[in-house]
């Protein structure tokens, strides 16, 4: 199996290095195409007004002057275009990709990406607690992630859709199991701007993040987390609401 490891942390991130990890836990013919810098919450986006300026570092190992979409389009079209990779990894990213993320997320687009391309595609993202970003505990994925993602390739992977697999802020040991969730959805007042001056004077502002106190709906990938549990969400690239769809095609018939 020839798989290829992204990220939107960018090329020197440590979640990088645990995915590469783990990836050759799975096989021997592992290819890392990551950003040159962090690209977080870019989402799903292109670089269409800039060009793609591809750096090798080592054998099979590259850096992208770009998006983590635009990562997996040079690895597939370009640096891969010989022997496609049969699986994309996204991540390990640093924190949780979970409710809302996933319409910000680069670790997700880029699996997103990778699920249009017709490859089987996995996001990867690891929780710790607000205030200890620099503890965060990389051995939970790393312990965990590669037999569920023997697991969910052994069963197939439906073409059109993606798996969001976040590991909670635990050891290894610690983890109270596996679900497979929905995805949630947070009080969006969690959602602010801080407002700040310049040495002139001018305003300018922060987004900012405040932790909510609503408690998270069962059966979510916020839930799961907030249980200790592996959260697995199948993510689906029709983004079509069939329901409103069927309503107002009767309603314009």
């Amino acid at each position: 199996m020839r798989i290829l490891v992204t990220n939107d942390d960018g090329i020197h991130a440590e979640g990088l290095a645990v995915l590469e990890r783990i990836a050759r836990q799975l096989s021997d013919d592992v290819w890392v195409v990551a950003p040159e810098t962090d690209q977080s919450g870019v989402a799903h986006s292109l670089s269409l007004s800039n060009p793609l300026r591809l750096r090798q570092i080592e054998e099979k190992r590259f850096a992208v002057q770009g998006t983590p979409t635009d990562c997996v389009i040079m690895a597939v079209r370009a640096v891969m275009k010989e022997a496609r990779p049969d699986l994309v990894l996204s991540g390990v990213n640093r924190g949780s990709n979970v409710a809302e993320d996933v319409t910000y997320s680069g670790t997700i687009a880029a699996a997103m990406e990778g699920t249009l391309l017709g490859v089987p595609s996995i996001a990867v993202s690891q929780a710790y607690m607000p205030g200890n970003r620099d503890s965060i505990r990389w051995d939970c994925a790393e312990s965990h992630a590669p037999g569920i993602i023997r697991r969910l390739l052994e069963e197939g992977i439906p073409e059109g859709v993606l798996f969001n697999l976040n590991f909670p802020n635990a050891g290894p040991d610690e983890v109270e199991g596996v679900a497979v969730t929905v995805q949630g959805r947070r009080d969006q007042e969690i959602v602010q701007l801080e407002p700040r001056k310049d040495g002139r004077g001018n305003p300018y502002y922060w987004i900012a993040f405040q932790r909510s106190g609503k408690e998270p709906a069962n059966g979510t990938d916020l839930k799961a987390l907030a249980e200790k549990r592996i959260s697995i969400t199948p993510l689906e690239l029709d983004l079509t609401h069939e329901p409103t769809l069927t309503r107002f095609a009767r309603l314009f018939a």
